[in-house]
């Protein structure tokens, strides 16, 4: 049986053209770009062009790198993934040979981040072709294919591997000390519905915007625009945290990273106390859910029970589950015990009192729910304290997929002077951008000076809005209605 070890890619050294665009004085930025090599593949000096958006907004446009890579065939794992453990990986490999192609084992190593330990398993792959020849790798899944074996055509620059690039990359910089607007959140028309940030930012008339944290993809279609984390819009929370996971928080025209916990708890004029256990999400048995007047669906038609308040907290009106929440007020719903409760606690007429907290877990204190203050949950933390400290495991996303492979990424980072970085990496469009791993969103976040940065949401989400328009290349070659976005507007 003849086997070798697959080359994790076709990267080869790269040099290319630096083009140096000249500044006018009255356009010199507000905040300094990095004059260091970049940090991703080949050590390089990046193109890049700089606008001044308004005063205190600087947007790089940065290029670096350039194609080296190819194509490979992937043969999928009786798990349905890509890798497996070697002894898997190896019969799979005696499958692929039985078929008379010849097939690499190729080990991978998914790097130690914060709170996961490094990983080692192996893919079988078959094949190794130039970027413009897809059309042979494809040719060569057909045939596996109809041979009964599950593949899939990989483009190596994908892998999260040695690579050479190419990265396209959007920058705005943010100077506090020129910039005199402020930051804010919006999650569109209503909670439960995705919009596109161009929609959020022209509603708003936002100078900028990108998209914030990722939503709920496995919940009823209608609802998907739901925050998987914590959401503060003008003061008032619009989704609980995920308890100590990343989040940013916007006040006035100061941004910073932090974890948060939130709480809201239903209290009775008698001094009884039930927790509330969400906030504009589905319900599940024996809840009480929260849902105020930005949800935008209905409540859950279920056997539970809504009781309606007021903006003073009195209930005027039990009703059975299953209707909208109209303006001016909001919605306790409770199944099994939690509808129990309501029921001797809340009837008509009665007063109950919402205790919400949003807590600062570095800070150890709750934030004032005033109503310049803004939260948008983040996806992965990259950076503290100037340092790599990326908390996959802790933030939902430690597998081999999203901390080692390329993605499309939306970056967030605050300098030690106050200055905001958002970023977007361009993936998924092989010979034009291979996009970022974790770990090279927070090498690149370093290099931009951040001294604590997150991963929003990435992917076919990831997009960056300037007075209107869409600067960077969504992966999906069309702007993804997203959840929530961060909304830089004018003063």
């Amino acid at each position: 049986m003849s086997r070798r070890i697959l080359a994790a890619g076709l990267a080869v050294a790269a040099t290319f053209t630096v083009t140096t665009v000249p500044v006018a004085a009255a356009e010199q930025p507000s905040v300094k770009f990095p004059s260091a090599r970049f940090p991703l593949g080949v050590p390089s000096v990046p193109t890049r062009t700089m606008t001044s958006v308004t005063p205190g907004i600087d947007l790089y446009d940065v290029k670096a790198g350039r194609a080296t890579d190819g194509y490979t065939v992937t043969v999928l794992m009786p798990s349905g993934r890509d890798y497996g453990m070697r002894h898997t990986a190896e019969a799979k490999l005696a499958e692929v040979e039985a078929t008379g192609e010849v097939a690499a084992l190729q080990k991978v190593v998914r790097p130690q981040v914060a709170d996961a330990p490094a990983q080692e398993v192996y893919m079988v792959r078959v094949g190794l072709w130039k970027l413009e020849e897809k059309a042979k790798a494809e040719d060569m899944a057909k045939k596996l294919k109809e041979a009964g074996l599950k593949v899939k055509v990989d483009y190596l620059g994908d892998d999260g591997l040695k690579t050479t690039g190419p990265w396209n990359v959007k920058v705005m910089m943010i100077n506090p000390r020129a910039f005199r607007g402020s930051y804010a959140a919006s999650l569109g028309a209503s909670v439960a519905k995705r919009e596109t940030v161009t929609a959020m930012a022209k509603a708003a008339k936002a100078v900028a915007a990108v998209n914030g944290g990722f939503f709920n993809i496995h919940t009823a279609a209608e609802l998907r625009g739901e925050p998987v984390g914590a959401s503060v819009v003008a003061g008032r929370l619009l989704s609980e945290a995920v308890p100590g996971r990343s989040a940013v928080v916007l006040q006035g025209r100061a941004a910073r990273v932090t974890e948060l916990k939130t709480t809201v708890t239903a209290i009775a004029s008698s001094g009884d106390k039930l927790p509330v256990n969400g906030v504009n999400r589905a319900a599940v048995a024996e809840e009480l859910v929260l849902y105020t007047q930005e949800w935008g669906a209905k409540t859950p038609a279920d056997d539970g029970t809504d009781v309606v308040l007021d903006a003073t907290g009195k209930v005027v009106g039990v009703r059975a589950p299953g209707a909208a929440v109209q303006p001016g007020t909001q919605v306790l719903h409770g199944t099994g015990v939690a509808a129990e409760w309501l029921a001797a606690y809340a009837p008509a007429g009665a007063t109950l009192r919402l205790d919400t907290k949003v807590v600062d877990l570095r800070k150890g204190r709750a934030i004032k729910l005033t109503p310049d203050l803004h939260v948008i949950a983040g996806g992965v933390g990259l950076v503290r304290n100037g340092k790599t400290r990326i908390t996959a495991k802790r933030d939902g996303h430690d597998s081999m997929n999203m901390i080692l492979r390329r993605h499309p990424r939306t970056l967030l980072g605050t300098a030690r002077n106050g200055t905001l970085i958002l970023a977007t990496i361009d993936g998924r469009q092989p010979g034009v951008t291979v996009g970022a791993s974790f770990i090279e969103a927070a090498q690149f976040m370093r290099w931009m000076g951040a001294r604590d940065a997150i991963n929003l949401d990435g992917g076919g989400s990831t997009a960056m809005v300037v007075k209107g328009k869409v600067v960077n290349r969504p992966s999906d070659g069309a702007e993804r209605p997203v959840g929530d976005a961060l909304l830089v507007l004018p003063n």
